[in-house]
């Protein structure tokens, strides 16, 4: 089920405009999903704006045994921001007090903390680490945190849970088709939580679907294609 939280005008060339949607029409559309449906996980990406993801969030509330992975959304792969200030603000608090995963790429997890992004393993490994004291103070000591590192030239990602850091060694793949990585892991690691995966399984098997989607991807357009969602293994 999908509930729309902002609308875009963009192509494979990039985002040219972002479009807030009324918070309580997010929140009408989410109690009318809720009265449906049951969810077996949820999955929170671009949020817009402050008083969207304020909404989101504290409608999150009320989903208290569901488990929520957030994809902290704040820019586009062409550069466009996807996340104002407030928003921000908002995942830094409310987002990490409710959110049980938390997924943001390098550049992401810098913004979060206050940082400059980091390649370094042992970088990386001190700043999600940041992240993780960062949320323990919003009431939160069980995040679990997956930085996701498809921007670095060796393209691994890192499962941070109760102070243990844990590598997923990844596989580079030359395309252009990589629009949407992001959406694409968190939705999937989402989906495998779903379905009663193990953390450690969970994200294995999310970075096992993504990069399938890149290498199983065909060009679209004259920009950065999307990925091919509807990829099998043989």
């Amino acid at each position: 089920m999908a509930s729309i939280t902002a609308l875009t005008i963009q192509s494979t060339l990039g985002v040219r405009k972002v479009i807030g949607l009324d918070p309580g029409t997010v929140v009408e559309t989410l109690d009318c999903l809720a009265g449906d449906v049951r969810f077996d996980a949820i999955k929170v990406g671009m949020l817009g704006n402050g008083a969207v993801a304020t909404a989101v969030i504290t409608w999150l509330q009320g989903q208290k045994n569901v488990p929520v992975v957030l994809d902290p959304v704040m820019k586009s792969s062409s550069g466009k921001d996807l996340l104002d200030s407030e928003g921000r603000e908002v995942l830094r608090r409310a987002g990490l007090a409710r959110a049980n995963w938390i997924t943001p790429n390098l550049a992401e997890l810098a913004v979060l903390t206050g940082g400059s992004a980091r390649t370094k393993r042992e970088e990386t490994e001190k700043v999600a680490q940041e992240l993780h004291r960062m949320a323990t103070r919003c009431g939160n000591p069980a995040l679990k945190i997956v930085v996701t590192g498809g921007h670095a030239k060796t393209p691994d990602d890192l499962l941070l849970i109760d102070g243990k850091c844990q590598w997923f060694p990844g596989e580079w793949v030359e395309t252009s088709s990589t629009h949407g990585t992001g959406c694409t892991f968190s939705s999937a690691l989402a989906a495998r939580i779903a379905l009663g995966d193990e953390s450690s399984n969970a994200v294995a098997n999310a970075k096992v679907y993504i990069t399938g989607a890149l290498l199983h991807a065909y060009s679209i357009g004259t920009g950065k294609g999307p990925l091919n969602h509807s990829w099998k293994k043989a």
